[in-house]
């Protein structure tokens, strides 16, 4: 399977997933009288679409290079990225207002049963996490890392909301806002979750140096070319799943032009064929 079908598959697995916990959440959170569950519900709506989005934008950025994006397409990645991220902190600006809104209006005890769904949902959510973000190591995918996230976001949320619904029943009548003031921490932390996933999104967009294990390994890659002395510089910058390159090679300074570009040409192919994540290569030759 490519990386292109693994993490597309791990996106439909979020979409059908998200799209059953809003609905089940939603009518646990309505019937059970917890706005926690309903906040929960909302940034599971929320979460539908950010996975549709990621799934345009792998889609989109992997389609090959052409003449007027001679990179290809993968910087969409990152941008869909920063929409996914815009839709985290919508959500969690919407629980946060509702949240203010119902601590300050009297409202029934939740029930205890909505327990048991919170319970089960927490384990399905911290599962769901997990797969995601092993498909998105293996594709490296900045949009379906952030999509784990949510996952991750949810969880916590619903973690947050089970224990202000057990505060709530535990200690009785009076502490019915123990539901609303889960929510509101909930909100906090999915705001601090998008930070952590805009951060490496924006490094990204920018080229930001943030890849020394890969440059390690293209150098390891490198000296077990014949003729290659050394490497030198190394840029590389991510776009979509793919990490473009330019890389100064050491060579002897007696070999002609051709056994130089012909060593170059080596050089690309063996690293493309041993690092399967690299896209472009540049090699410039440089004597010893």
């Amino acid at each position: 399977m490519s990386t292109e079908q693994t993490a597309i598959k791990a996106t439909y697995f979020s979409i059908i997933g998200n799209t059953s916990l809003a609905i089940i959440k939603g009518l646990a959170g309505f019937f059970g009288n917890s706005y926690a569950l309903i906040a929960d519900a909302i940034e599971s709506t929320t979460d539908i679409f950010a996975s549709f989005l990621v799934l345009f934008g792998i889609k989109y950025s992997n389609k090959p290079a052409d003449k007027n994006h001679p990179y290809g397409h993968g910087r969409a990645e990152p941008l869909i990225t920063f929409l996914v991220v815009g839709f985290l902190i919508t959500s969690a600006t919407i629980i946060a207002y509702e949240s203010i809104i119902n601590i300050g209006t009297p409202h029934e005890l939740p029930k205890p049963w909505t327990l048991i769904v919170l319970g089960a949902i927490i384990i399905w959510k911290e599962y769901s996490f997990r797969v995601v973000m092993k498909r998105s190591i293996q594709t490296n995918s900045s949009s379906l890392r952030a999509d784990a996230w949510h996952h991750r976001s949810d969880a916590i949320t619903s973690v947050a909301a089970f224990l202000g619904i057990s505060i709530a029943l535990i200690l009785g009548n009076g502490y019915e806002s123990a539901d609303d003031w889960a929510a509101l921490f909930a909100s906090g932390f999915i705001l601090y979750n998008s930070y952590q996933i805009f951060r490496p999104a924006l490094g990204e967009i920018m080229d930001e140096h943030l890849y020394d294990d890969l440059i390690e390994q293209i150098r390891i890659v490198s000296l077990q070319v014949d003729g290659i002395i050394d490497t030198e510089k190394c840029f590389i910058r991510k776009a979509g799943m793919q990490y473009h390159v330019d890389l100064h090679a050491i060579v002897d300074s007696n070999i002609t032009v051709k056994e130089g570009h012909d060593l170059a040409h080596k050089l690309k192919d063996t690293l493309r064929e041993e690092i399967p994540e690299l896209g472009h290569v540049l090699i410039h030759v440089e004597p010893n």
